[in-house]
């Protein structure tokens, strides 16, 4: 039920993948003009083995989103000048005399492969954004590896090899060899082996984003639920308790709810509360909205509380929830819930 397509039907959720452009080459290559920067109608048609028509019939029902995202139509003298810049645009199947020209650029062809449903390239790609986005989302909270955004995605593990093996040892000859400069020598060594590390991290972590997971939940489960606005995100937690046996389970969310989402009884009988959040994946669940939900627990006498989240918890809440007998269902426990897996306290 919950796949993929979440992302046809989302136009929050494409607008946060949208930098991803790397996932268009990850699937199949992309061939562009000249310029290095765009496309035509006829080569999106052809990268997503489509018709042209059927392009131009997306590109004009979501004209909008499209030209928001970079796709646009020349005329005149910005159409003489492109073609100018791309000559090679002569050697195409187009009117020599053409009135107009649709170009695209790579977030625009993104954006494409996020609304073209009749594509096998285009499935692909929206997978391949849902399965790198799952396991971003599943890292811990308290990361201790640098920040790798900024580095290119495509640094080779030969980089590396070459700082450890070669520049390294090279200043610790330096060192020993020369008393002038060995202050400035050893912190440049210290800088270099900085380098290397992160540079070390950052290719475990291409490794582990590219590498096959048999293991994972559906792709997806968590796009779904981050599409959700908050009442259907409480009547989704309130079908898991369901399905997981328990009884006379009342959606109460709402300006008046105390505190309290969901009330329910267990299987075996046990009173059951339940807080939900649907925070944003980046946001954190803290210490201070734990301890609101404390006070409700204790208000309504119950026998097991959860919290459950959408985002991760800080440190401090997750203790305060231990200490105070809750449940914290953090995102990466959310989504295994979600797939099938049992709730340990139900």
């Amino acid at each position: 039920m919950i796949s993929e397509t979440v992302l046809l039907e989302s136009p929050a959720l494409r607008g946060s993948v949208l930098a991803r452009t790397d996932a268009l080459d990850k699937v199949k290559a992309l061939s562009l003009l000249p310029d290095g920067m765009h496309v035509t109608t006829a080569m999106v048609a052809a990268y997503f083995e489509v018709t042209v028509e059927a392009v131009r019939q997306l590109a004009k029902r979501h004209r909008e989103e499209l030209e928001a995202n970079g796709m646009t139509v020349l005329r005149g003298a910005d159409l003489r000048q492109f073609e100018s810049d791309n000559m090679s645009l002569s050697l195409l199947s187009y009117p020599q005399a053409r009135r107009s020209l649709t170009v695209y650029s790579r977030r625009a062809v993104l954006n494409i492969a996020m609304l073209l449903r009749d594509s096998q390239t285009a499935c692909q790609v929206r997978t391949y954004l849902l399965d790198t986005e799952y396991l971003a989302r599943t890292q811990p909270v308290e990361d201790p590896a640098p920040a790798t955004a900024a580095l290119d995605a495509r640094i080779d593990e030969r980089i590396t090899h070459i700082l450890g093996r070669t520049v390294v040892p090279m200043f610790n000859a330096l060192i020993e060899t020369s008393s002038d400069h060995q202050r400035e020598l050893v912190a440049l060594r210290t800088g270099v082996q900085r380098i290397e590390m992160r540079l070390r991290q950052h290719h475990a972590r291409l490794q582990r984003l590219e590498a096959p997971r048999q293991d994972r939940p559906l792709a997806g489960v968590m796009a779904s639920m981050d599409a959700m606005n908050g009442r259907e995100f409480e009547e989704h937690v309130a079908t898991l308790l369901r399905r997981d046996g328990c009884t006379e389970v009342i959606v109460r969310g709402g300006s008046r709810d105390r505190g309290i989402d969901i009330t329910a009884l267990t299987a075996d009988g046990r009173t059951l509360v339940v807080q939900c959040k649907r925070f944003a994946p980046h946001l954190s669940i803290t210490s201070p909205e734990i301890q609101k939900f404390v006070g409700a627990k204790v208000l309504h006498s119950c026998e097991v509380a959860l919290f459950v989240a959408t985002c991760p918890f800080t440190r401090d809440a997750q203790n305060i929830a231990a200490e105070s007998g809750i449940t914290a269902v953090h995102r990466g426990l959310l989504e295994e819930w979600s797939a099938g897996a049992p709730l340990t306290v139900l």
